[in-house]
This record gives structure tokens, C-alpha cells and sequence, in this order.
């Protein structure tokens, strides 16, 4: 019983955090982590002992798993070249810069341990930069924190991965872990990609034999990021890009028929998923805190000049980061411009000015996931020595994540001070292109439907004629009209069952429209789905056709 109040403790603290942050001018995060502190206060003496395998199973697969199936794919494809640099380029270049720095600042980390903190700390969390730049940065640079964040989760848990294996075994060669990086990541990849199709398939045909309950199709949504990690790891592949792959590929497969109860309780279901488990993380690392700084000194002889030799420790890691991060954002971004410019492709997308390097740098936000990875450190090595350093590199870790966030909270709106963010033009065209192209779609499908429907007399059919003609004008005009007559309201049960028959074929035929624009790429994720949200809500008002 002590675990499942823990559990409501947790969740109530969660909401309730929630609610501070509208009051409290701080991120979320930091909000949630200073909750966590003080419940885990002497007086009030929460503790939660946690298990470093069950935290990376329970967190990082549906977390991965909702970041690949939300990330916006065509604007992901676009800016792949930029993503790639930052997500692989950067997390080795840290690895190895960061890795070198933290073995000679702490010579009691082994130089295998320090890679691995130097790796687990390059992932980044594009959520709390959102959180924190409140929908103002420049719509480029949000899409390159998204994707960055999307992948370097994957390369830098996995990289952590193999050094945390070279610093159990000792054992570490360059060429098989190259090698072998390769594999797993191909194998991860390819794992969830057939999971997630699998999945796709299995609901395709329950469908077709009228299995579409709602509740059974978001179960295994639920089931499937973890689905996808255990497989992958148990293949011996990947389980972290595993996760990734069954989201990006589950995006596409979510366009499924009959399926519009099903999307809408599974973004509620996810939605409230995504909320629960970052702020249970933020939480936990808040109640961690007190264990973390009495594990880090309880061998010093006296506490707070050792606590402030450490705090030193970590802003120095801090800041050899921070400047790795930006040495290579301006390198890369520039070498970029000079090789489009060489290859007579013009100039990028955005130019790289001082401040959107800046942007980028501080933008890089360690969040979530470095906190569920330095916690899956082992406790014991293989002869049953304690891991080096074990409580230094968690207290590294938490040090790190909420320097990240306090600087990100006052460069950020420094930094974006005086641009002005007008509304996205280029997607408010794709969707109100989108609706008149599935307004249209609509209209030529109702002008094909034959509205006589067994045997009807002239009245009937009249009636029918005119409803169908009204709805077609709905479509013209784009305007929710409805005659709410005494006439209407006496229409016979066959009449308004036509009408939502009709509404209903009309609706499909927009969202079947809606689908072929995306195949063809002429409008992005956003756009697609801001406007299958309402036709699905359109469709649920309808209730159940007959």
C-alpha cells in the first residue's frame, strides 16, 4: 500500500504543480523538481527508492515513442542535414571533448565513465525549450531543437550505452564498436519500423471485421513503444531507436478508416501520458536531490566546502559544454552556407546570425531523458565492485539539467527580445488551401451520391433533394447553417439518418482528400493534423450512422 500512495502522491503533485506554473513566472520543470525537493524536505521525508532498469523501461519508451510520432516529418526531411549534424556530429564531438574534460577536472572518473556521463548529457529536450520560449522562437530553429531532440536521444543513450558496457568490462575497441553501433542502430531501426507495421496490419484487420473498439485500438498503442524496446533489446539491437521508429512509423499508419474515436482518445490518452511521466520525472529528480548531495559528501569532512567544490565541479562541466555546443553549431552552420553557396544552391533557410547560434546553443536543454538515462546506471559492476563514482555522475547529471534550465530562462527571453513572431503564413495557406481543396472533394462526392434510398413518393424525395442541397451549399460557403424549423424538427427518422449519412460520406471523402495532399507532400504534419482534428471531431458529432 506504501507504493500505490507514493503513486497518488506523485500524480496529485504533478497536477498541482501544473497549476503553480501558471502562477509561478518559472518553467514547468523547474517548478516540478522544486516540488520534489520539498517533499523529499527532513520534515516531510518522502523517499523513493528507484530501480535504474525499471526507470529507463517505464520512462524513456513512451516518451521516445510519442517524440517520434509528433515530430513533424516533411519539416524533418527538409532540415535533415542540419538534425543529422547536431543529433550525431554533435553528440560524439561532446562525447569525446566533454568525455576528455570531466576524466581531467574528476581523475577519479575512469575516462570509459566519463564518456558515458559526457554522453548521456548530450541529449537535449526541445519540450522545456518550447515551455520556457512560450511559441516564440523563429519556426526554423524550433523545428532543428525538435529534431535534434528527436534523434540525439537515440545516439546519445545509445552511445551511452556502449561506453557504460566498455567501463563494466574494460574492454573497448574502436573498429568493433563502430561496427557494432552500426548494427544495433540499423537493427533498432528496422525492428520498429516492422513492429509498428505489424501493429498497423493487425488493426487494419480487425477493422475490416468490425473490431474498432476505441479502448483496444489505444491499448495497443500503449503497449507498442514498450513492445518495440523489449523485442529490440532482447534481438540485441537498439531498443532506444527502436522505440523512435515504431512513433515515426505509427504516425503514418494512424490515418487509418473508421478510426475516429479511436485518434481522438488516443491523443487525450497520450496527452495525459506525456504530462504524467515528465513531471513524474522532474519530481523524482527533486526527491532525489537531498539523497543525491548527502551520497556525494557524506566521506568530506566538513559539507558545504565540499558542496561547493562540487557545485564548481558541475558549473565548469556546464559551461565546457555550452561552449561545445556553440563552437560547433557556428562551425557547421557556416561550413554549411559555404557548401550550398559552392554547389549553387543558394542560401539556407535562416541566416546564421550571432543570435540564432545563440539560440541554438542555449536552446540545448538537457531535460528528461538525461536524467532517466543517468539513472539506469548500474549499482554494481560485473565482480560485484560498486560502479565508480555512481553518486557523483547523478549529482553531475542533476547539476547539469538545471543549469541548462536556469540559463535557458534568462538568455532565452534575452535573446528573443525584439523579434516579433507573426503568424505562420506558410501553414495558415497549406490550411486554408487544404480546406477548399476538401470542401471540394465533399461537394463532387455528394453531387455523385444518389439520394433515393429505397422506395420514397415525391415528398420524400423532394425533402431529400433539398437537404442535400443545403449541405452542398454548407461546403460552398464554409458556414455551420442549420434550418432548426418546425419543418425539420417534423422530418420522419429516415430524413435525419440520410442527412448524417450524407455528412458522413462527405466527411470521409474530405479526409480521404486531406491524406492523398499529404502523400504527395503538399502540406506538412501541422497542417494535416489541425485539420483532421476538427473533421474527426465533426465526424464524432455525428454520433453513431446507421
Amino acid at each position: 500500500m506504501q507504493t500505490a500512495y507514493t503513486v497518488l502522491i506523485l500524480l496529485m503533485l504533478v497536477s498541482v504543480s501544473r497549476l503553480l506554473g501558471r502562477l509561478i513566472p518559472l518553467p514547468l520543470p523547474l517548478v516540478q523538481i522544486a516540488a520534489g525537493a520539498v517533499l523529499a524536505w527532513p520534515t516531510l521525508g518522502l523517499h523513493v527508492a528507484l530501480d535504474p532498469e525499471l526507470f529507463l523501461f517505464l520512462f524513456l519508451p513512451p516518451l521516445l515513442f510519442s517524440d517520434g510520432w509528433r515530430m513533424p516529418k516533411r519539416e524533418f526531411w527538409r532540415l535533415r542535414g542540419p538534425i543529422l549534424t547536431l543529433a550525431v556530429g554533435l553528440v560524439l564531438f561532446t562525447v569525446v571533448g566533454a568525455g576528455y574534460f570531466i576524466h581531467w577536472l574528476l581523475p577519479t572518473i575512469p575516462l570509459p565513465v566519463a564518456f558515458a556521463l559526457a554522453a548521456v548529457l548530450s541529449p537535449t529536450d526541445a519540450v522545456a525549450v518550447s515551455a520556457i520560449a512560450q511559441n516564440r522562437l523563429p519556426a526554423p530553429l524550433m523545428h532543428m531543437l525538435q529534431g535534434e531532440a528527436l534523434m540525439n536521444d537515440a545516439t546519445g543513450l545509445v552511445t551511452f550505452k556502449f561506453a557504460l558496457v566498455a567501463a563494466i568490462t574494460g574492454v573497448f575497441s574502436l573498429a568493433n564498436a563502430s561496427l557494432t553501433f552500426v548494427l544495433v542502430a540499423c537493427g533498432g531501426l528496422a525492428i520498429g519500423v516492422a513492429l509498428s507495421w505489424l501493429v498497423g496490419r493487425l488493426r487494419s484487420w480487425m477493422i475490416a471485421r468490425g473490431w474498432d473498439d476505441p479502448a483496444t485500438h489505444v491499448v495497443f498503442m500503449l503497449l507498442l513503444p514498450f513492445a518495440a524496446y523489449v523485442l529490440a533489446e532482447r534481438l540485441g539491437a537498439s531498443g532506444i531507436l527502436s522505440a523512435v521508429a515504431a512513433g515515426m512509423m505509427q504516425s503514418w499508419l494512424d490515418l487509418l478508416p473508421r478510426q475516429t474515436s479511436t485518434r481522438l482518445l488516443n491523443r487525450s490518452v497520450w496527452s495525459l501520458l506525456e504530462f504524467a511521466f515528465n513531471g513524474l520525472i522532474f519530481l523524482l529528480l527533486g526527491l532525489q536531490l537531498p539523497d543525491i548531495i548527502k551520497a556525494v559528501v557524506h566521506l568530506e569532512p566538513t559539507l558545504w566546502p565540499a558542496l561547493m567544490y562540487r557545485c564548481l565541479d558541475v558549473v565548469a562541466i556546464f559551461l565546457v559544454l555550452l561552449a561545445l555546443r556553440f563552437i560547433w553549431v557556428q562551425s557547421i552552420w557556416r561550413l554549411s552556407g559555404l557548401l550550398r553557396r559552392w554547389r549553387g544552391k543558394g542560401e539556407l533557410t535562416m541566416v546564421p546570425t550571432a543570435r540564432s547560434c545563440w539560440l541554438l546553443t542555449v536552446g540545448g536543454v538537457r531535460g528528461a531523458v538525461t536524467l532517466a538515462g543517468v539513472m539506469s546506471i548500474p549499482l554494481l559492476l560485473n565482480e560485484g565492485l560498486d560502479f565508480p563514482e555512481r553518486d557523483l555522475l547523478i549529482f553531475i547529471a542533476a547539476g547539469v539539467i538545471l543549469l541548462s534550465l536556469v540559463a535557458a530562462c534568462i538568455a532565452l527571453p534575452l535573446l528573443l527580445r525584439g523579434i516579433q513572431k507573426g503568424p505562420d503564413d506558410a501553414m495558415r495557406n497549406e490550411v486554408r488551401e487544404a480546406w477548399r481543396r476538401t470542401a471540394e472533394a465533399a461537394i463532387h462526392a455528394l453531387e455523385a451520391e444518389d439520394v433515393v434510398d429505397g422506395p420514397q413518393d415525391a415528398a420524400q424525395a423532394a425533402l431529400a433533394a433539398e437537404l442535400k442541397a443545403r449541405i452542398m451549399s454548407e461546403y460552398r460557403h464554409q458556414l455551420a447553417v442549420y434550418n432548426d424549423s418546425a419543418e425539420a424538427q417534423a422530418l420522419a427518422t429516415q430524413m435525419d439518418q440520410l442527412e448524417s449519412r450524407l455528412r458522413l460520406k462527405a466527411l470521409r471523402a474530405q479526409r480521404l482528400e486531406l491524406y492523398s495532399l499529404r502523400r504527395h507532400h503538399e502540406i506538412g504534419d501541422d497542417a494535416l493534423g489541425e485539420i483532421l482534428k476538427d473533421l474527426d471531431l465533426s465526424e464524432a458529432n455525428l454520433g453513431a450512422v446507421k
